[in-house]
């Protein structure tokens, strides 16, 4: 038995179906018709996976999300992986599922083996039993006052525990192993999404939006995960403002030569990443203001 996972889905025909495909890959699998009993059966007996339809009676698939991503709840689902199933076919609609903690979706109709694979995937990042053993030697990443641990899957900022979803956790882990680096949207998507043609790049800007609120002391002026302007995101110290432009403009401040390092004491395994260091204050801003985001303007391709 490799994972317990939840299925709530109104059509019962396709609910089991997809009980049969997961039951073949070695899953326990429990499946509820709408979506109080889905919340019900999540507090009752929390799954390593919920799959979840947006259209069904009672509580919908959003408000489902909504309330077990609500961050005075359990950690465990706070934490819980989310794979949305939907008929909805705009990108509003389906970025609305992850603008409230969902990890993943899937546009109806769907291959089951590439629900599967969608499966898979989830279970992994959120280091289900289809995870690899961890490195011992991938050490805890440390940007300032924000740390990473990718083996324990943990983030505090300043000394307070946060939690994140999977997906945020891989593009927030992402960013932290070089940070100061510029990631572009595609580049961030393919760290938390692999290959996929059917992911938008707006995905990207849903979980830093999803972020800022949660390791930010002002999310609309970040100073952490900050934009850069017409190229995309990058992790600080927490010392610059949130965009930066592209060029060289005028009045632009130039980048301080330090060097940020994790605490001293720091314990076996652990590494600092080290990363430009925040502007001194008074220093001028490059951009054009403070936790403005930069246009969205590229979509991946679909796939063939």
């Amino acid at each position: 038995m490799c994972a317990f996972v939840l299925v709530a889905e109104d059509d019962e025909k396709q609910a089991e179906l997809v009980r049969r495909y997961l039951e073949r890959e070695g899953h326990a699998v429990a499946v509820v018709h709408d979506g109080s009993a889905a919340l019900r059966e999540v507090r009752r007996r929390p799954p390593d996976l919920l799959i979840l339809d947006v259209m069904m009676p009672g509580a919908d698939g959003l408000e489902v999300t909504r309330l077990l991503r609500d961050a005075g709840g359990p950690a465990e689902l706070v934490r819980l992986p989310i794979l949305m199933l939907t008929a909805r076919s705009t990108e509003d609609d389906l970025l609305a599922g992850l603008d409230l903690g969902a990890d993943d979706y899937l546009t109806k109709p769907y291959s089951p083996r590439e629900l599967m694979a969608r499966v898979r995937t989830l279970l992994r990042r959120a280091g289900g039993i289809h995870a690899p053993l961890p490195d011992a030697g991938r050490g805890v990443l440390r940007v300032g006052g924000l740390v990473v641990d990718p083996v324990r899957h943990e983030v505090t900022v300043d000394g307070r525990q946060v939690d994140c979803t999977p997906g945020e956790f891989d593009l927030l882990t992402a960013l932290a192993e070089e940070p100061g680096r510029v990631f572009t949207r595609p580049q961030l998507l393919d760290r938390v999404h692999g290959s996929s043609g059917y992911i938008s790049v707006r995905t990207v800007d849903v979980h830093v939006l999803n972020l800022r609120k949660k390791i930010e002391t002002e999310p609309r002026r970040p100073r952490r995960l900050v934009t850069v302007f017409g190229v995309g995101y990058k992790l600080t110290a927490g010392g610059g403002a949130g965009v930066a432009g592209a060029g060289n403009g005028a009045g632009a401040g130039s980048a301080g030569t330090g060097v940020e390092a994790g605490p001293a004491g720091a314990g076996p395994g652990s590494r600092a990443v080290t990363g430009p260091a925040a502007a001194g204050p008074g220093a001028a801003q490059a951009g054009t203001g403070a936790g403005t985001e930069a246009p969205v303007d590229t979509v991946v391709a679909h796939g063939s």
